[in-house]
């Protein structure tokens, strides 16, 4: 079968997970949601367009997988502040902007205060496949050209967390996510090494630094149960990570299950 397959590598990023208070936290890694809001925003979909979320939702499975050993990032915490009018000025006000919000006098704004996390250096391989029995709304040719020439900004979480390198999406025919992700691997370090070479042979007599770093290697597989994933899973986790809806930020639970691969030892050995 087919699967899309594309990285994820960026100095900052920010998953959020279920937000309590001034404490806004960050999963190690990305759920359903991050995913289908990142294939939505190279799509172009509305933010408020909730049938073409949920298609999205509802028409692939999904598969993270961890490369190297930090490959989930090191925890940042920032500590924030932010200018924000009383709730009883925005009542009958449109504010579908920041700026909207704030345009009010400066004597009447407060300051909240929160915390927030993020993840450094993180470096991932996503797999999406078609989901068994569902209708899903593009090709997955059509979704790799989307994420080539996206439609709107991607970012890793948050809109400050951009991609530090090219997503390169590969639709990759294999029996697995996990042999989809060792074919991606391949194919990207022969393109490495031809960049390499041609560097090379454009500069002989000088010295020519790596064009492209090598692809870590597969850590930690992450998927959710419309995937095959080609690995027994270790543990299966409930997130709160199923989008229902865009607009309102309300999210189901999902069971994720997670197969560790080599150079980690699961946290229960």
């Amino acid at each position: 079968m087919d699967f899309l397959v594309f990285q994820l590598q960026a100095p900052m990023a920010s998953w959020g997970e279920a937000a309590v208070g001034e404490y806004r936290g960050s999963a190690p890694h990305p759920g359903q949601s991050a995913l289908v809001g990142l294939l939505g925003a190279a799509l172009g979909l509305d933010r408020a367009d909730e049938a073409a979320h949920a298609a999205l939702r509802d028409g692939y499975g999904f598969a993270v997988g961890v490369l190297g050993a930090q490959g989930d990032g090191r925890l940042l915490r920032d500590y924030h502040t932010a200018q924000v009018p009383p709730r009883s000025a925005l009542k009958g006000r449109p504010h579908a902007t920041r700026r909207d919000e704030l345009a009010m006098p400066k004597r009447e704004l407060g300051t909240i205060l929160s915390t927030r996390d993020y993840r450094q250096n993180v470096h991932y391989l996503i797999a999406v496949a078609l989901r068994e029995g569902a209708t899903a709304p593009h090709t997955l040719a059509a979704l790799a050209q989307a994420l080539r020439t996206p439609r709107f900004h991607l970012y890793l979480g948050r809109k400050t967390c951009a991609p530090a390198a090219p997503l390169w999406p590969q639709v990759v025919e294999a029996a697995s996510a996990h042999a989809a992700m060792q074919v991606f691997g391949e194919r990207f370090e022969a393109q490495r090494q031809q960049a390499q070479a041609a560097t090379q042979a454009a500069r002989p007599q000088r010295w020519v630094p790596e064009v492209l770093e090598p692809l870590p290697s597969l850590t930690r597989l992450h998927f959710d149960a419309h995937i095959p994933a080609g690995v027994p899973a270790w543990l299966n986790v409930p997130r709160k990570d199923r989008l229902m809806s865009r607009r309102g930020w309300q999210f189901g639970d999902r069971t994720e299950f997670t197969a560790w691969l080599a150079e980690e030892e699961p946290p229960c050995s």
